[in-house]
């Protein structure tokens, strides 16, 4: 019999959100007939790990250490394989500034921005060119940590006055912020298993922001499957994401977000290479819609990793 650990839990933020995927998940290997056995990130999982000695290992990890790589080369060092993209995909999508700037130097579309590392807004004088950013960029702005997930740290700001307190936000969160222009319009998710792009998800915040609240919150955000959008515009974005997910190396298991603007440009937002597994994550509901149950998606990610793995 198949073993599976699953992963879950963690440090970061995210870690309350992370032990209801890994929880779900778990759930549903042992109704699948998986040997399967949850697991917490702390000083004895290496131990648990090796004693426990499984056939795969599912992350179902959010946020630093488990989405940025850190994991992902422990079990390359222990020589188990795992789900979702190894760790140069995960290290260049959790770092929302470098992803931008690949997306650019690739002519994909994504919001204008500017980065500022905590170095040289504390101790260089960069929060002095905060009113070049606003004339260059324009007003609202979007600030987020550049390493953190599910919106985490996120502020729109309408006003100058308000942007350097934005900024020292998001600092608290990464050591690195992104300053981006804020898009109007229709936020489209595309999630991808096994390199197959499943039923656009349509995502309308109760605000400007979809933020963690809106995220994990039942009822606070409404969501279209499949997206409200022409025909042709789906299967171009779909297409569009499939390239995404190829250039990042991110085709076994990701989501890519996305704003089309009010020109009907998709200009992607982020790449999330361990999406989340919750009643109300964009991932499961696309999968329904597109027929597969809870149980099917998750054997569709275990057959996938231990096929490409082994």
């Amino acid at each position: 019999m198949t073993r599976i650990a699953v992963l879950c839990g963690g440090y970061s933020m995210e870690r309350e959100v992370s032990l209801i995927s890994g929880e779900r998940v778990y759930n549903a290997l042992i109704d699948l007939g998986y040997d399967s056995k949850k697991f917490d990130l702390d000083g004895e999982l290496i131990n648990n790990i090796l004693d426990y000695k499984p056939d795969l290992v599912y992350i179902a990890l959010h946020g630093k250490t488990g989405e940025d790589g850190v994991v992902q080369e422990l079990l390359e060092i222990l020589g188990i394989p795992y789900t979702g993209p190894g760790v140069v995909a995960c290290r260049l999508t959790f770092d929302k500034a470098m992803t931008k700037e690949i997306l650019r130097n690739r002519e994909f579309s994504t919001p204008d921005f500017y980065t500022l590392d905590a170095t040289c807004f504390m101790e260089l004088g960069a929060a002095r060119l905060l009113p070049n950013i606003v004339e260059k960029l324009g007003l609202p702005l979007v600030v987020k940590p550049s390493g953190q997930g599910s919106s985490i740290g996120i502020k729109l700001v309408r006003e100058e006055k308000g942007l350097a307190r934005a900024v020292v936000g998001a600092l608290s969160y990464d050591h690195r912020v992104v300053i981006e222009k804020y898009i109007t319009g229709k936020e489209v998710s595309a999630s991808i298993v096994d390199g197959e792009v499943l039923p656009l998800v349509e995502i309308v915040p109760p605000r400007e922001i979809f933020d963690f609240q809106a995220m994990y919150t039942a009822g606070e955000t409404e969501y279209y499957i499949p997206a409200r959008i022409a025909k042709e515009d789906a299967a171009m974005i779909t297409e569009m994401s499939e390239s995404v997910c190829e250039l990042f190396e991110t085709l076994e298991l990701a989501r890519v977000d996305m704003i089309i603007d009010e020109e009907g440009i998709p200009q992607i937002l982020e790449i999330n290479t361990s999406p989340g597994m919750t009643e109300t994550s964009l991932l499961p509901m696309a999968a329904e819609a597109r027929g597969l149950k809870f149980e099917k998606l998750t054997e569709k990610i275990v057959k996938s990793a231990l096929e490409k793995r082994f």
